[in-house]
């Protein structure tokens, strides 16, 4: 999950928000982007060089920009249940879970990362260009609940390591201590080894609190670090010091968009709105039917997609030309005159060497293996449909 794709721009203008680490970024000569209203480093100097860090050894991802919303209360789970399309009571401590806000025709509103930190809290973690609507919608979902939300995200700052070397790196930061665990930290090695994928920890770097999530959006193993904004620069700043020697850079948010593509994954705005339901971009597990409580969006998601809704495919070119967002597909008849899709998402892999895009295509042009064309500029370029996602370091 991250919010909308990133247009560049190099101007800078008063209205946006400065991320707390702003000032380490200027000095790292970041070209930044307008980003959902904030002003955030798109790259650092090559956006391949970051991505190819983050498959090879490390990346260090600033995401202040997203929003964080507490769900407090004796009823907090219930109310989530009935809130978000996801199941929350069954949810242990210590354990986080991808899910959706849905609208009530079933179209997808936001995705978040939902982190049960305490019998009656949750964090809710949200895209940046819906903190305002996610914010609302949770809290108007809770009433009738004893539960309260809470937008917490000026409070909260975001950084993220992610890496084949990350936990290695995060070992070695200065002043880590799991909190209520050893005051010299000799147990933090024991605690990352056995953090598992979606899990979360509370921790103290000097004494003060800090959340380590094994969470991301790269398709690697990684962290996110939910920090207090006066504790973010000298966090960030010991990371990259004791990651020098395992290859740990800066990374832009331009080589999160190509890693969270390779790696499948889904980006509001693009596969995700709200005229789409979940079971067309393959979400629909994500949707707990199961679930006694009722949710908003339950009987939408329960009748589906029409017969004939696209559904999400990935496309797998050849040559350096890649597709983008917004680009028609069409059958590869060079007469055909009408689309049969529009890609959603499209880079130039930086780790296969290929084209490769997201695209909702009409069901009969979905299976694999079947050639399309895609149109780039007026030129219509040649396109398979293949199996998501294009890259995992488990294939």
């Amino acid at each position: 999950m991250t919010d909308q794709r990133v247009d560049q721009q190099t101007e800078e203008s008063s209205e946006l928000h400065d991320s707390p680490l702003h000032r380490a970024h200027v000095t790292a000569g970041a070209l930044f982007t307008d980003f959902a209203g904030w002003r955030m480093p798109v790259r650092y100097g090559s956006e391949l060089a970051e991505h190819r860090a983050v498959r090879t050894a490390a990346g260090l991802f600033d995401l202040s920009h997203m929003a964080e919303i507490v769900v407090l209360g004796p009823d907090a789970a219930a109310a989530l249940d009935h809130a978000l399309a996801g199941s929350f009571s069954t949810l242990d401590i210590g354990r986080a879970k991808y899910s959706l806000l849905l609208a009530p025709t079933g179209g997808v509103l936001d995705d978040l990362v939902v982190y049960r930190t305490g019998e009656d809290r949750f964090l809710v973690v949200a895209n940046a260009a819906n903190r305002g609507v996610v914010a609302r919608e949770l809290e108007a979902r809770a009433a009738g609940f004893d539960a309260q939300a809470y937008d917490e995200s000026d409070d909260i700052a975001l950084v993220a390591i992610q890496g084949p070397q990350s936990a290695g790196i995060l070992r070695d930061l200065p002043g880590l201590a799991i909190e209520g665990g050893h005051p010299d930290g000799e147990d933090v090695p024991a605690a990352l080894d056995a953090l598992g994928r979606y899990h979360c920890l509370a921790a103290l770097v000097d004494g003060r609190p800090l959340l380590i999530a094994r969470t991301g959006y790269t398709g690697e193993d990684g962290f996110e670090l939910y920090l207090s904004p006066e504790l973010a620069l000298s966090v960030w700043d010991m990371l990259l010091e004791v990651g020098a020697v395992r290859g740990l850079v800066p990374a832009g948010l331009a080589s999160r968009d190509t890693l969270r593509l390779e790696a499948g994954m889904p980006l509001y705005g693009n596969e995700l709105r709200a005229d789409v339901l979940p079971a067309q971009v393959g979400l629909g597990g994500v949707v707990a039917l199961g679930k006694h409580a009722d949710f908003i969006g339950r009987q939408a998601s329960e009748q589906g997609p029409r017969a004939d809704a696209p559904v999400l495919v990935g496309l797998a070119g050849d040559g350096r030309r890649a597709a983008r967002s917004g680009n028609a597909v069409y059958p590869p008849d060079a007469e055909a005159t009408l689309p049969v899709g529009e890609v959603t998402s499209g880079a130039l892999s930086p780790t296969l060497g290929h084209p490769i895009a997201m695209a909702l295509v009409e069901p009969a042009y979905a299976a694999r293996g079947t050639q399309l064309a895609v149109d780039v500029r007026g030129h219509r370029l040649p396109f398979s449909v293949v199996e998501l996602p294009f890259y995992s370091r488990r294939k």
